[in-house]
Order: structure tokens, then sequence, then C-alpha cells
């Protein structure tokens, strides 16, 4: 009897881990550009509402011909007293073809914080993200639960990490621009799932 009730546990356990195993905990995403390409990770595990809705644009098609539109520098942000630094990008003009907002999932519960390269949604208020995104250029703390550039404090919800191509990142966002948005904006061709 001891011993077919350890086995039982013994095989439980093994069916739990294997379980967990199997389910996805990221995503890598190709953003192909008119400046090249960029490679992201997002995180499933940590930030699945976040994640799963920026994949539903992917799936859908919905960020072919979108771009970046906006970059956010030390030198074109003269009113703000918490600066930051970013290239922001999705649909832009066209929300109407995208998806219902989603819930807000702060950095505090996903512990994923706005440091160099990370991915993150843009937002009004919680619970207002919808395709509209950013990447850090350099770390950004004051996007973080808790941080200043927003009165809400509630930061902005960040849900991968660039891998490859911040040269990229960092060549759309030292674009020359009078204010944050560009005049002609970098165009993404297409954003798609990376062939495993």
């Amino acid at each position: 009897m001891k011993i077919t009730t350890c086995t039982f546990v013994l095989l439980l356990m093994l069916a739990i881990n294997s379980f967990g195993q199997h389910g996805k905990l990221k995503e890598t995403i190709i953003i192909r550009t008119g400046l090249g390409e960029i490679r992201a990770e997002l995180d499933l595990k940590r930030a699945p509402v976040t994640s799963d809705n920026f994949l539903r644009y992917v799936d859908a098609r919905l960020f072919d011909s979108a771009c970046f539109y906006r970059v956010v520098r030390m030198d074109n942000q003269p009113k703000d007293s918490i600066k930051i630094e970013v290239i922001q990008g999705g649909l832009y003009q066209n929300e109407d073809k995208g998806f219902s907002p989603i819930i807000h999932e702060t950095t505090e519960m996903t512990g994923i914080l706005h440091t160099d390269g990370t991915i993150s949604m843009a937002r009004y208020t919680p619970g207002s993200a919808t395709s509209e995104f950013f990447i850090c250029v350099g770390d950004q703390p004051e996007l973080d639960f808790g941080g200043k550039r927003n009165p809400d404090r509630q930061g902005f919800a960040a849900f991968g990490k660039i891998t490859k191509g911040m040269e990229v990142v960092r060549r759309i966002h030292n674009i020359t621009a009078s204010g944050q948005y560009l005049e002609t904006p970098v165009l993404i061709s297409e954003i798609v799932r990376a062939a495993e």
C-alpha cells in the first residue's frame, strides 16, 4: 500500500510537471520595418493578457502596414518634468480596426520592468490599451508601477523584451522630428510569429 501511494504521488508530480512544460511560456515575434527587423520575446507566463492581446493583432494581420510614428527623446518633451525615451508604434489613426481594450497588467503584477529593450503597451487610462505599443530606449523606471510619468502611478503594461534589432530601434529613435511625431512614419510591413 505504501509503495502504491508513493508511486501514485510520484506519477502525479511528473504529470503536473510535464503539463506545465508543454504550455508555451514565451513567443518570439518579428517586426519587419523599412529600416530592418526587430525580434522580441513575449512573456506569455507573466503577462498573459497583454501578450495574448498583442498576438491577436499579429494573427489577424492588423499590424501589416502599421507604423512607428512617435519618438520620445530628452530633447523633445520640454513640458514633461519626468522624461522618458521610447519609440511608439501601432495602428495609430486606424484604431477602429482593432479589438476592445484589455485589463491593465501592471509591472507590480508581472515583475517585467521597463528596462532597455522592453516592449510595453501605450494607454491613456488603466484598462484602455489596444494596439499601440512602445519600446524602451534605455531603462525607464518611471514607466513602472509607482512611477511618476502618469499621475495615476499605475505605470504601463510591459510584456516582452527585444532580443535582436535594438540597432533598428535606436535608428528609429534618432530620426529627426519636429516634436515627437515623425513627419514620415516608419512603416511596419508586418509583425509575425517567428517560425519554430
